[in-house]
């Protein structure tokens, strides 16, 4: 899930920061043999002169176009701008020529941003885009559309009435995850290497769960023209999803904020393992005190083994705070954001959003937020925050270097269980017992990844996630090549592929 801020709706975008130029990164080793080459490999591939920009742009647009029905991945496409942009030539950067989707919560400039939702139906195209949007154009990646969102960000599902179903590669009866579905979708297809997604409760993590890839959430704060977001609410952050590691590692090397005045010492990039050994806390109860299914305790027990027989030292835990209370908070702040787009929806149409412009669940949260009230919300905040306290202390209580548990609480589920349809209150009880273990990282503004080592006897992925204390990358991505070597995933590829 993503949190949307009031900016969402603001008719001034951000100004643009000034330029930041990163140093283009030495080749790290290969990847693991993948029936596609990753942005890696197809960049060096388009430098070496084995294809143009234009061939392999043009060859990402007839698989996106050759899948959209099936998949519903894209909700706008900007595939005639992208082949003029390669056709005068490979664009400047090091992943020059590598075809890439924006997500259509963030703005690109000449597409508009509809946000999932029918509210936005009329926008018009972006004249202004962010600096960490900037950044991707910058690093050569061109942008060939904007991939499917859940109503602004709100479920863990790609389910919009305004678009409708992102469907799963690995089962099209499954949910692709949100609210980066459509990003997800896509690259687990083979339309795109990489695809931009971010994060403001899960929306990176969930999605790479549910179709095998590879998604890491930076630290809150660490990207590009985020430095001054250190609020509680402030919960999203922007990253990619990838099949490969060194994809991931890369791109977040070119879009982290390494200026004066950024809140953590410059990452770079990581190019391989580590050597330390790790101490590594396992949790297998969700938020609500629950296990979760067989599927998903098997995969996580399959990671601890791994671990283990890679060296490392695991040792059980427990959440440091109450989470069934952790739910309920993060759910009314959740309300909250919704609240406040509604009432800015509300001053620009002149009357209060209906059914007709938001789905039942937005207008489910904005009634919550608003039989809540402030002092309510401002109580969860101040829960919240201690929350925050409590998950950093708890690594060095323990001497934990990260935290393991599941993604989520069950394999993909199908499309429409965790969706809009769903009524309200029958809803939100699902949606806490599913996501119950993504939501803390971004309160505490933790970095965590989602690891795709695991696949259920029905052929469903099923990640594993990881997590360390805010600014502690470093030690994610090199444990995810780590694993990546011990367990490669490159070479799955899902039923519905280009």
């Amino acid at each position: 899930m993503t949190r949307i801020t009031r900016r969402a709706l603001a008719a001034a975008p951000l100004a643009l920061a000034a330029a930041h130029v990163v140093a283009a990164p030495k080749p790290p080793a290969p990847a693991p043999v993948s029936p596609w080459p990753d942005a890696t490999a197809l960049a060096a591939d388009i430098r070496a002169g084995r294809l143009s920009a234009a061939e392999a742009v043009s060859a990402a647009i007839d698989r996106a176009e050759a899948l959209q029905s099936t998949l519903n991945i894209i909700v706008n496409s900007d595939f005639d701008r992208a082949l003029a942009k390669v056709r005068a030539g490979t664009p400047a950067g090091p992943f020059g020529g590598v075809p890439f989707l924006v997500k259509d919560l963030n703005d690109y400039v000449g597409l508009p941003t509809r946000n999932g939702s029918r509210a936005m139906r009329a926008a018009p195209p972006a004249t202004t885009q962010a600096p960490y949007i900037d950044a991707f154009d910058r690093a050569g990646l061109v942008v060939i559309g904007k991939s499917a969102t859940p109503e602004f960000g709100f479920l863990p599902t790609t389910e919009p009435v305004a678009t409708g179903l992102t469907r799963n590669p690995w089962d099209l009866t499954r949910s692709s995850g949100g609210s980066s579905g459509g990003s997800a979708a896509a690259v687990a297809a083979g339309v795109v290497p990489a695809a931009h997604a971010n994060d403001g409760g899960g929306s990176i993590r969930i999605p790479a769960s549910n179709c095998g890839l590879f998604g890491l959430k930076p630290s809150r704060g660490r990207m590009i023209g985020t430095e001054g977001e250190t609020r509680i609410s402030d919960l999203s952050v922007e990253h990619v999803l990838s099949r490969s590691v060194r994809d991931s590692a890369a791109i977040f090397a070119l879009t982290e904020d390494s200026g004066p005045r950024a809140r953590f010492p410059s990452t770079g990039f990581v190019t391989g393992p580590g050597k330390r050994r790790l101490r590594v806390g396992v949790l297998m109860e969700n938020g609500q005190g629950h296990s979760p299914t067989p599927e998903v305790v098997a995969a996580t027990d399959a990671a601890v083994r791994l671990l283990s027989g890679l060296g490392h030292h695991l040792e059980p835990t427990r959440l440091p705070y109450d989470g069934r209370q952790f739910g309920d908070d993060f759910l009314l702040l959740w309300a909250d954001g919704a609240k406040d787009l509604a009432d800015q929806l509300a001053a620009t149409m002149g009357r209060a959003p209906d059914l007709e412009v938001l789905e039942a669940f937005s207008l489910g949260m904005v009634e919550l937020a608003r039989k809540s009230g402030p002092a309510s919300v401002e109580a969860a905040v101040r829960r919240l925050t201690a929350n925050a306290l409590a998950y950093d202390t708890w690594f060095p209580a323990h001497q934990f270097d990260v935290v393991l548990s599941p993604v989520l609480s069950s394999p993909p589920p199908l499309l429409g269980e965790v969706g809009p349809g769903v009524a309200f209150d029958t809803l939100v009880p699902r949606l806490t017992e599913y996501v119950g273990y993504t939501p803390i990282h971004n309160i505490a503004g933790a970095p965590s990844m989602s690891l795709p080592l695991y696949w259920t006897e029905a052929g469903l992925p099923v990640g594993t996630l990881v997590s360390a204390r805010a600014g502690n990358e470093r030690t994610l991505f090199e444990l995810a090549y780590e694993l990546e070597a011990a367990n490669p995933w490159a070479h799955r590829i899902p039923p519905v592929h280009g």
